[in-house]
């Protein structure tokens, strides 16, 4: 089976993280390191972001743009990773799931700028 060109699942994922920023903040809302201020609303403007970027990514005519935007907010969430790590002391399955996110920012941003690029 063929997996989905660049474009196509990174406007799933960006997509659909989009939505559940803006339908589950909360949850999200421990990520945002605190130095950089209101928690509440880097996650709704990432999630408006994502959803946008996810809509360029769509559209033949705007998928180069929306690979720029997509390597520029993935490389953006890479203090929220961070962050992730801060958070997660003590608790084993969040650490894990800290370990596994920000390595995967790599190939993600690759794959964005593969979009960008035209390829």
């Amino acid at each position: 089976m063929r997996l989905p060109a660049p474009a196509t699942w990174l406007a799933a994922a960006l997509g659909g993280s989009g939505v559940l920023h803006l339908v589950r903040p909360r949850t999200f809302e421990v990520l945002v390191p605190p130095e950089l201020g209101d928690a509440r609303a880097w996650v709704l403007g990432t999630g408006v972001a994502g959803i946008a970027t996810a809509a360029l990514l769509t559209v033949p005519a705007t998928r180069r743009a929306g690979g720029w935007s997509a390597a520029g907010l993935l490389t953006g969430f890479v203090p929220a990773h961070l962050q992730h790590f801060r958070v997660a002391r003590g608790n084993r399955l969040s650490l894990a799931a800290a370990a596994v996110r920000l390595p995967l920012q790599a190939p993600m941003i690759a794959a964005a700028l593969r979009v960008a690029r035209g390829r």
